[in-house]
């Protein structure tokens, strides 16, 4: 979650952005949260859906026909001006918002990634390449997670398959950054060029610290 959160929010302390909401101007509508589930792809509708359900009458949920009409659009139509503050609030109030972005993480995100992960051999870096990879892109389309694996998978055998697991995630890396680069706001490539290769030429399979790497410039450490 640091290293992630050091290229989603600039930032290694992932647990204050449980309140993070803005639009960066991708497309996606509003990005927010810890994982940065954005109101134009479905799972901030899906997130928001899940804190009704166990949290009804919570602060966000009259804003959930609003939610299902922006979905796959970048628009803010029902959301303003009240949305954003509303999150804020809703974040730094209610652990069970908190708690919820937690789940939808791991159920959409960190849970799939980690499986298919294990699935083809992978170690830690591996499974942590496949998950940054899962919450850019997503899991469908051409440019989604599971193209950018088939793709690899056509250029070079995982572990689980009898490969060599360097070449492998070499592979599977420079199709994640073709895939980046398809998109304006996505094609600074610096979370995989200067911290997951890092760590990949270096030999860190298992991810252990000390961690240095950069993103967008930027500097980080975990000791």
């Amino acid at each position: 979650m640091q290293l992630v959160s050091s290229a989603e929010n600039s930032s290694l302390d992932w647990k204050a952005q449980y309140r993070y909401i803005e639009d960066i101007g991708d497309g996606r509508g509003y990005t927010a949260g810890i994982i940065g589930f954005c109101s134009g792809t479905g799972d901030m509708l899906d997130l928001v859906e899940l804190y009704a359900r166990r949290s009804p009458g919570n602060l966000l949920a009259p804003y959930l026909p609003a939610l299902r009409r922006v979905d796959g659009s970048d628009s803010h139509e029902g959301l303003d001006p009240g949305f954003p503050d509303d999150w804020r609030q809703a974040a730094d109030a209610d652990p069970e918002f908190r708690r919820a972005q937690d789940d939808e993480r791991d159920r959409v995100y960190f849970d799939p990634a980690v499986r298919r992960g294990k699935e083809d051999g992978l170690r830690t870096l591996g499974q942590f390449a496949y998950y940054d990879a899962m919450v850019m892109h997503g899991d469908g389309g051409d440019l989604g997670f599971g193209s950018i694996r088939e793709r690899a998978l056509g250029r070079a055998r995982p572990p689980a398959r009898g490969g060599d697991e360097v070449a492998y995630l070499h592979a599977f890396l420079d199709e994640r950054v073709w895939a980046m680069k398809q998109e304006e706001a996505h094609s600074d490539t610096s979370r995989v060029d200067t911290a997951q290769r890092v760590f990949l030429d270096e030999g860190n399979l298992d991810l252990e610290p000390p961690l240095d790497w950069h993103v967008y410039g930027d500097a980080y450490h975990i000791g």
